[in-house]
């Protein structure tokens, strides 16, 4: 399969705290040739002044001061690589259990997950943790890598091991690609270039696997979704009768001809032209910006879903979600929120918590109805108005929701309609 280098990949990194996390992420961009030379003397002088031998890797990714002069990771940090063969972001989020909101954030868009595991301690209560949020988020493929081998001789005993310890739990997950590499993010073994200490081990390293990762079956391309995000009238020559709805695909495929229905009124037309930019073109797809004009006049504004009349999402004012809660404010009962699910915007509130999960051991918790910071609970949430809803399994655009305080404009949870 031959690869489009423009075709980009989101990854997140997780791990216990000192796993390696941001020695690999500054691995892979060293070894990769991904860092400006200004920043690599800035880096190099920075590392010389600590006293370390050589370059600290983990620099190039502790940009904050706080992160610096604690040690630790404490936010979600971005950074943007590319190779000849693909484009990079990767999310850095944070090993503390207290910083779960973080990684459900980091976590939140990525086509993959890289878990990280000390080789000299196998699967830990954070391990699960954290591979627990990344089937709850959908992500598709993980990425298990046994760091520090060179701590333990690079046995493959002990990378088998591991292995086994984790397939034992993930058998219970929901995720469809799990890979598993033997690494020293130190030391470079398997993470740009293959290792000469485990020759043993006959996969593709770190990049290597991230390069070839395919993606593109992770899109939904059956649902066809289209949020509008605003209506263009544009007064020029040429365009004075121009009534075109502008927003971003979120799945599936529109042609020109296509029979529609415009949600929430259930009015029905056909697409009479498709442009991207100036260009008009006679199909779109996910995640392309377009504008799109109909053969009727109908009243569309920003919020309404443009969808194919034979491919419907439900409407409910009442629903389940997988809810995180973000905020250091706990959650107030009955209380009002805006939420926010693409362009659509409405009241809503917390009708009931059903369950709490305990993130560390999956049981599910009836008696405690408090979300505090970093709670994971399935919730019902009434609406003021009929919602339209994909469930986040089949669709992560339109089946992910946010809500929002009213009087403090904070984001306070993120949801996944279950």
């Amino acid at each position: 399969m031959e690869l489009n280098n423009n075709q980009l990949l989101r990854f997140t990194t997780a791990g216990s705290v000192d796993d390696g996390k941001s020695t690999l992420i500054g691995r892979l961009l060293y070894d990769s040739k991904s860092i400006f030379e200004d920043q690599l003397a800035s880096i190099e002088a920075t590392s010389k002044r600590k006293g370390h031998e050589g370059v600290d890797l983990a620099l190039f990714t502790d940009g904050l001061r706080d992160e610096r002069e604690q040690g630790i990771t404490i936010d979600v940090a971005y950074r943007y690589f590319t190779t000849p063969k693909r484009k990079f972001i990767i999310a850095d989020t944070p090993g503390h259990i207290q910083y779960t909101r973080n990684m459900v954030t980091g976590a939140s868009t990525a086509n993959a997950a890289i878990i990280l595991i000390d080789a000299r301690h196998g699967v830990i209560e954070q391990t699960k943790r954290h591979a627990f949020i990344a089937s709850l988020l959908q992500i598709p493929h993980m990425i298990v890598c046994i760091n520090k081998m060179d701590l333990v001789d690079h046995q493959e005993a002990v990378f088998n091991d591991i292995v086994s310890q984790f397939e034992v739990f993930s058998s219970k997950l929901d995720v469809q690609d799990v890979r598993f590499i033997p690494i020293s993010a130190l030391n470079g073994d398997n993470v740009v270039n293959r290792s000469e200490q485990m020759n043993w081990y006959q996969g593709s390293p770190l990049l290597h696997t991230l390069e070839t990762l395919h993606i593109s079956s992770d899109t939904n391309k059956i649902d066809a979704r289209f949020a509008v995000q605003t209506v263009l009238r544009p007064q020029r020559e040429g365009f004075l009768d121009y009534r075109g709805y502008a927003g971003r695909i979120a799945s599936g495929i529109y042609r020109v001809g296509d029979a529609v229905t415009v949600l929430p009124s259930g009015f029905t037309s056909k697409i009479a032209s498709i442009n991207s930019g100036e260009e008009e073109v006679s199909e779109a797809f996910a995640p392309m910006s377009v504008s799109m004009t109909l053969e009727d006049d109908i009243d569309i504004s920003r919020g309404d879903m443009i969808v194919k009349t034979n491919n419907q999402p439900e409407m409910h004012q009442e629903f389940d979600v997988m809810l995180c809660w973000l905020n250091d404010q706990p959650a107030r009962p009955r209380a009002k929120y805006s939420l926010m699910q693409t362009t659509n915007e409405q009241k809503a509130m917390i009708k009931e918590v059903v369950y709490q999960i305990d993130i560390n051991t999956y049981a599910r918790n009836t008696e405690n109805k408090n979300l505090t910071m970093n709670a994971i609970a399935r919730v019902t949430i009434k609406t003021t108005r009929p919602f339209m809803l994909d469930s986040y399994r089949d669709n992560r655009m339109t089946g992910s929701i946010i809500l929002i305080d009213e009087t403090t404009n904070e984001t306070v949870a993120a949801g996944m309609v279950v």
